[in-house]
């Protein structure tokens, strides 16, 4: 194989993607709450991830795959382009370099690039797209990863949390205050901001996250036909309001809706909904 691109599961892509030019991998990431362990595979069971996560009163957590898990997915290629969620709030951005060393001593003349999105989900879903169509220009290995730096740059993330059992469990809130922000339908809204989560606005239901959600895409980038990628946790009436609003007030119809996996379902919570851009 010629190229090669890799993703974590944090992406929330399937494996149905099918090119002969371009291979595409998914490493997933485990999910751990209290004795019992998720793969973030396709066969990830989020509901009952949830239910775990409710029940166990212990905070749950997340393990990040091994260097030898990326190194199998590298050897594959002449070229790999490697897309990992930040490398501020998880040790994978830091295993797959580590697994691009392994691969690199034993096949030197492979070409190996891997990326800290500085992000998750829809943001990465954006870069993998971008590489596709980067590769498919027929640009060389050098200057793919080039543009792919200039376009990490220029893309971003926001998102608004579903719930705080897992703030509250880490100790990073009260139970107090996240008995409050449930009972007054507080969203808390965050965006990426150079790898670190930072909650910017607390709007009050749904359609006040929303809306929030889109000031801010409105502030950082002129949006009009650029693409936006939604991941929603067993929210598909909210993600399909967030796809509305960004269509009609942000002026591009160039959408696309995932379902959470096992690692945005650990972060976000039920209802979250999180938007590349």
């Amino acid at each position: 194989m010629k190229w090669n691109i890799v993703v974590d599961s944090s992406c929330d892509l399937l494996s149905d993607y099918s090119d002969a030019q371009i291979g595409l991998d998914i490493v997933p990431l485990t999910i751990v709450v209290g004795e019992k362990y998720f793969r973030d595979d396709e066969n990830v069971n989020t509901k009952e991830l949830l239910r775990a996560m409710k029940q166990e009163k212990r905070a749950s957590s997340s393990a990040c795959p091994s260097p030898r898990d990326f190194y199998s997915c590298f050897v594959k290629a002449e070229n790999s382009i490697c897309i990992t969620m930040t490398g501020a709030l998880s040790g994978t951005y830091n295993a797959a370099r580590l697994g691009a060393e392994m691969a690199k001593e034993e096949f030197p003349d492979k070409n190996i690039f891997v990326l800290d999105s500085k992000a998750t989900a829809g943001k990465m879903v954006l870069l993998k797209n971008k590489a596709v169509r980067l590769i498919k220009s027929g640009m060389e290995f050098d200057d793919v990863c080039r543009a792919m730096e200039e376009y990490n740059r220029e893309t971003h993330l926001v998102f608004a949390l579903g719930g705080y059992d897992n703030l509250v469990k880490t100790g990073r809130m009260s139970r107090l205050a996240g008995v409050m922000a449930t009972h007054l339908g507080i969203r808390a809204v965050a965006v990426a901001t150079d790898g670190q989560v930072d909650v910017v606005k607390k709007p009050r239901g749904e359609r006040n996250a929303i809306d929030a959600m889109i000031e801010i895409m409105r502030e950082n980038k002129d949006m009009a036909g650029k693409p936006v990628v939604i991941s929603h946790c067993n929210n598909p009436v909210g993600a399909r309001e967030m796809k509305l609003a960004i269509s009609q007030r942000l002026k591009t119809d160039d959408v696309t809706i995932l379902d959470c996996r096992g690692l945005t379902t650990f972060y976000t919570m039920e209802k979250g909904l999180i938007v590349g851009y």
